[in-house]
């Protein structure tokens, strides 16, 4: 009898056996690899151990797009050489020096191919006793500074105050009443935290504080209490630079859903306002990472192997043509009131100074707010986070130089011609009804276009408007620049000389040309607008941004003619030359200012009572330096623009003498 035995042969080659491997590897499915492992693989780690182990790694490292290919040069045993590439949180991961033992075994009657684990199929020189680390290469955010390289957004130190349980929770109740005593905030806030920990080894944060921060003493008194210091953001500037500089914060989950490039994580800080979210895109930081092996022997590290590495990129600086100082004097004279002032250099466009009124210190949103801060706010009517200066307003009389020029060009006055204007109300006709135009003074009744400026006379300027017609007035005022976007990179609203850009009567244009009406405009363009007089009718493009490339250019050219600037120049003079000039308080010994005083009335009819804005607008004129323009909203009962005009005096004596 011949007796025929069959060995099971199998057609599965280990190539074939490893593309298995490696497809089930390149999407993630580590059950799926695990089947492939030898049988002595399996008994060295199980199924749960293998697939929490590729699976806290390759997550950990942010693995994804894995491709595994077979070298081209290969031994002829039974291993296998291949190459693997990964993108990874660190960049790309590429090993060219990957080897993979294929084993052919019997099982269960089939015999097949197998992969032959160890830690090694990881990653190469991996062992079981070593790690996948991950190290976050910290980058910092660009700094702000004003045009003499002073701080006002900068990377420093601050304290974090924190609770170390172990040794608070002896005293436990007395040591919160304290601390929230100290610092002003709700027990709630710290028994919320103790109440969350589970470790009582381990450091609860509470707040940051400035490290001259005179509570820091008594609070680690407090036994139990402890500091640690820390990576902030710091505001030199304090209040004065609030609404302009704004401040950082951690950013929300809407904010990261906005984020489709990937720019940013959960643990980002970004810019939440002003100049530190207008200039996000070149402050911001990207933080670098390492993926490497930690070797370790006993229980030490002895070594490490890099497997990918981004460095740290650092945000860019950011220098400003800001004045640090004048900023301070500015917001400092507005003394609380609520309103706006922006200062300007008339001959090369810099941008000195962007004040709003009142406003918040930005250190409050890297250190911590207090009970009694957050009360404050709540109990105001005034908005502090209101960024005013950005805004535009009614410019009331300041906005006759506007009118006189356009006048002067298409020849509808004549600057030396005397009209008889009596009493303090004029209309042009009955088709008016009961709507008169008003002028404060009726001190004269021949009134030509300097004694217009030096009274303020609306009447004055309601017949300019009529003569130059609704059509001119809108065209014209297009050379100053309204209706358009100020060329500066920071959002200033557009400046406008009606709704829509029409007016469609004549009260309205007349009320224009004395700067009420539908009339808005932004102190900066204010200010930008009256530089043109001192600087041969060129309006120069604002310059906020200092730097390699950055020159001053022209903005509007010939705003103003040759043969109209001495006229209005000498006119806005006279406003505080002369006594009786609405700007006469501004007048300085030894320094010749120009300047026009402007009332804004804010109602909806001519005979109620409303609220007024009062404006003061003025330059040097012999070596022209600074142009400051200030709204102060509310001065109805303050007396109007003279509420305005000395806090503007002050700043031109203090920066130019």
């Amino acid at each position: 009898m011949t007796v025929l035995i069959f060995t099971g042969c199998s057609s599965q080659t280990k190539e074939d056996a490893f593309n298995a491997y490696k497809d089930s590897w390149a999407s993630k499915d580590y059950e799926k690899m695990y089947d492939i492992l030898s049988t002595d693989s399996k008994k060295y780690i199980s199924k749960e151990d293998f697939i929490t182990r590729y699976t806290n790694i390759y997550d950990g490292i942010g693995a994804k797009d894995i491709h595994i290919e077979l070298n081209d040069e290969q031994d002829k045993d039974d291993t296998l050489k291949f190459t693997l590439k990964m993108d990874s949180i660190a960049g790309e991961i590429k090993l060219e020096d990957f080897n993979i033992r294929m084993v052919e075994e019997d099982i269960d009657g089939e015999n097949n191919w197998h992969v032959k684990w160890d830690e090694n199929l990881i990653f190469p020189d991996m062992n079981k006793e070593d790690k996948v680390r991950i190290e976050t290469l910290y980058s910092e955010r660009g700094e702000i500074y004003d045009k003499s390289g002073n701080g006002l957004a900068v990377n420093g130190t601050r304290y974090n105050i924190g609770i170390y349980p172990k040794l608070f929770e002896e005293n436990k109740e007395s040591n919160i009443s304290n601390m929230s005593n100290i610092l002003d905030i709700d027990k709630e806030l710290i028994e919320d935290k103790l109440d969350k920990n589970t470790n009582p080894e381990y450091f609860i944060p509470i707040v940051k504080l400035s490290v001259d921060d005179t509570k820091l003493s008594q609070l680690l008194d407090i036994k139990g209490v402890k500091h640690q210091e820390v990576k902030e953001r710091i505001y030199p500037g304090g209040e004065a630079f609030g609404s302009l500089i704004g401040y950082t914060g951690s950013i929300t989950a809407e904010e990261l859903e906005k984020d489709k490039e990937g720019i940013y994580n959960s643990t980002s800080i970004v810019g939440k306002l002003g100049l530190e979210s207008v200039y996000e895109e070149s402050l911001r930081s990207k933080d670098g990472k390492e993926i490497y092996i930690s070797k370790i022997n006993d229980g030490k590290e002895i070594d490490k192997v890099v497997l990918a590495k981004t460095r740290p990129e650092d945000g860019k600086d950011l220098k400003l043509s800001i004045d640090m100082d004048l900023q301070k004097k500015i917001y400092n004279e507005m003394d609380g009131n609520v309103g706006a002032s922006v200062a300007i250099h008339p001959i090369t466009g810099e941008v000195l100074s962007m004040v709003s009124s009142p406003s918040f210190d930005s250190n409050l949103f890297t250190t911590y707010i207090s009970n009694t801060q957050s009360k404050e706010w709540e109990d105001t009517e005034v908005n502090e986070f209101q960024n005013r200066f950005n805004d535009a307003y009614s410019p009331g009389s300041t906005f006759k130089l506007v009118t006189a020029d356009i006048a002067l060009d298409k020849n509808s006055i004549n600057p030396s011609e005397k009209l008889s204007i009596n009493g303090k109300q004029w209309q042009k006709d009955n088709s008016w009804g009961d709507y008169k135009v008003t002028r404060v003074s009726d001190k004269i009744s021949n009134v030509n276009l300097n004694d217009a400026f030096v009274y303020s006379d609306n009447i004055y300027f309601a017949m300019a408007a009529l003569e130059i017609g609704e059509k001119n007035f809108i065209e014209e005022s297009k050379k100053f620049g309204f209706n358009e976007d100020i060329p500066v990179n920071y959002p200033i609203e557009k400046s406008q000389i009606a709704n829509e850009n029409k007016m469609g009567n004549e009260i309205l244009l007349a009320n224009t040309g004395y700067g009420q009406g539908e009339v808005l405009v932004s102190p900066l363009h204010l200010s930008l607008i009256y530089s043109s007089v001192v600087n041969e009718g060129d309006i120069m493009k604002p310059i906020l941004e200092q730097g390699e490339g950055v020159k001053s250019e022209i903005w509007k050219k010939d705003v103003i003619t040759d043969k109209n600037i001495d006229i209005l120049k000498q006119s806005l003079i006279n406003i505080i030359e002369d006594k009786n000039g609405t700007g006469n308080e501004a007048k300085l010994d030894g320094i010749k200012l120009a300047g026009k005083t402007g009332t804004a009335e804010l109602k909806s009819s001519q005979n109620e009572t409303g609220k007024e804005d009062g404006w003061f607008v003025a330059m040097d004129i012999d070596n022209p330096e600074l142009v400051v323009s200030m709204i102060i909203e509310g001065v109805e009962d303050k007396g109007g623009s003279h509420h305005v005009v000395p806090r503007v005096k002050n700043i031109m004596e203090y920066y130019l003498k």
